[in-house]
């Protein structure tokens, strides 16, 4: 993978906190997650494939949208997850084991 200005892009990082790094790491993840569930709701396009609208999606979210497993304080919790634009939204679903 070819980066353009890679050596610029290393110094920007260099001169970022800890604190900094690690947002631009979640960051990076979730746009990895993103580009990857994108590409296969392509690739179920391209199949012909027409999923229905879940029965539990809430109506001020997408049908784009996706689940999402966050973990927060050593718990897991689903959300609901799509793009709009550049930005990354979500909204709470649940937690993965319902007696938390």
């Amino acid at each position: 993978m070819k980066l353009i200005n890679g050596d610029k892009l290393v110094d920007t990082l260099n001169g970022y906190s800890s604190d900094q790094l690690q947002h631009v790491a979640r960051y990076a993840e979730e746009l990895a997650e993103h580009k990857a569930r994108e590409a296969r709701l392509e690739e179920k396009s391209e199949d012909n494939e027409i999923d229905d609208r879940p029965d539990d999606l809430p109506d001020d979210v997408p049908s784009k949208a996706t689940i999402t497993i966050k973990e927060i304080n050593d718990n897991r919790y689903y959300y609901w997850q799509w793009r709009e634009g550049d930005k990354l939204k979500s909204k709470y679903k649940g937690p993965v084991n319902p007696d938390q």
